[in-house]
């Protein structure tokens, strides 16, 4: 690999993968080499959910906040039995995705949003 090829390679790792404005009315990003990370080492079954964990950030039907960091923030979207958690860090009046997982359980911490499912 030539330097110029190395470079591309890593201007293409730290390139914007996609953005997204939150419930909470922050700009959510992951990069395309973080995004590889989760779905091909931390939780492969996520991979090519991109369009759902897009629409959990902008439409979840809970998000709590995390006990322990309260920059953390946990983004949720039921499916059949389970959630999509979707944890992004808030940061600078930013937000960027921590990790993205299906679980049976939300984690504990302060519910500061609910879904209205009143009809």
């Amino acid at each position: 690999m030539t330097k110029r090829s190395i470079r591309t390679h890593e201007n293409l790792a730290s390139a914007v993968y996609f953005q997204v404005t939150s419930k909470l009315d922050k700009n959510i990003t992951t990069t395309r080499g973080y995004w590889n990370i989760i779905v091909n080492i931390k939780h492969p079954v996520v991979k090519g959910k991109e369009k759902e964990v897009q629409a959990t950030l902008q439409n979840p039907d809970f998000i709590r906040q995390n006990k322990t960091d309260k920059k953390i923030y946990l983004f949720y979207k039921q499916r059949d039995k389970n959630y999509l958690c979707v944890v992004v860090r808030h940061l600078n009046g930013k937000g960027f995705i921590i990790t993205v997982y299906i679980t049976n359980k939300m984690k504990e911490g302060k519910q500061i949003w609910q879904r209205n499912t009143q009809k």
